[in-house]
């Protein structure tokens, strides 16, 4: 059986021809689009259509000009979402997973350093190793300790441990506001397009409104007319016989 082929129209702006499902009907776009669309090409037809991204060409204009005189210069990741806004891309992603796969050798272990210097683990097994360096040095090595009281080797050690700890759980925790800092901004990026798509449906389900309640006062005047048309029938004198 053959393909059935797509009917397709040129569109009014790149006058390329596409399928009629990428184009959009030029009399169902409105407002500061349709604006932009007529001021830059005057020839332009209600009857004919418009491809997709050419129409998201000049949503992304108006919804620019808006952020603009709304917030003033626009920031980098509002421009990234506008890129998004134009591409129909998306931008919810898995921070963490691309996040870790940029981390260094030093870097994991400094996490894992400090996930386990901040768990019970790790106060149980040193608190355990501080009652049995004591135990032996105080009982089982009475007469030759090793470490006599007050234990000068031990805090030698907790010393150097936690010299070396303390950097490295800065590192941690210096990655660790890095990814919410990431984190935030995709959140930022995530909600302002959201913010802005709802203001489109919402501008879109108005000219739908529009459109319907226009239909319905013309069926409601074809009705009347229909209606006039009969009473008058009924009131015409009927021809003599």
């Amino acid at each position: 059986m053959a393909s059935r082929v797509q009917p397709s129209e040129q569109c009014q702006v790149c006058h390329r021809k596409f399928a009629r499902t990428h184009l959009v009907p030029a009399d169902l776009i409105h407002g500061p689009e349709l604006e932009a669309i007529v001021a830059e090409h005057p020839e332009w037809s209600p009857a004919g259509y418009v491809c997709l991204p050419d129409l998201n060409h000049y949503r992304t204009q108006h919804v620019r000009s808006a952020l603009e005189a709304e917030r003033g210069e626009l920031t980098h990741l509002e421009k990234e979402v506008l890129e998004s806004l134009r591409e129909q891309e998306l931008l919810s992603r898995n921070v963490n997973r691309e996040f870790d796969q940029g981390s260094t050798f030093g870097e994991r272990v400094a996490d894992r350093v400090a996930e386990f210097g901040g768990s019970w683990r790790f106060i149980i097994s040193f608190g355990c190793f501080l009652a049995l360096w004591i135990l032996i040095n105080t009982v089982a090595l009475y007469r030759r300790p090793w470490d006599p009281y007050p234990y000068i080797l031990l805090n030698l050690i907790l010393s150097c441990i936690a010299a070396l700890q303390a950097p490295v759980i800065m590192m941690s925790q210096n990655r660790q506001e890095a990814k919410d800092r990431i984190r935030a901004e995709n959140d930022y990026q995530v909600n302002l397009k959201a913010e802005l798509e709802i203001r489109s449906l919402h501008a879109k389900l108005d000219l739908l409104l529009t459109h319907q309640w226009q239909r319905l006062l013309e069926i409601q005047e074809i009705q009347t007319e229909m209606m006039q048309e009969l009473l008058e029938q009924k009131e015409a004198p009927s021809p003599k016989r």
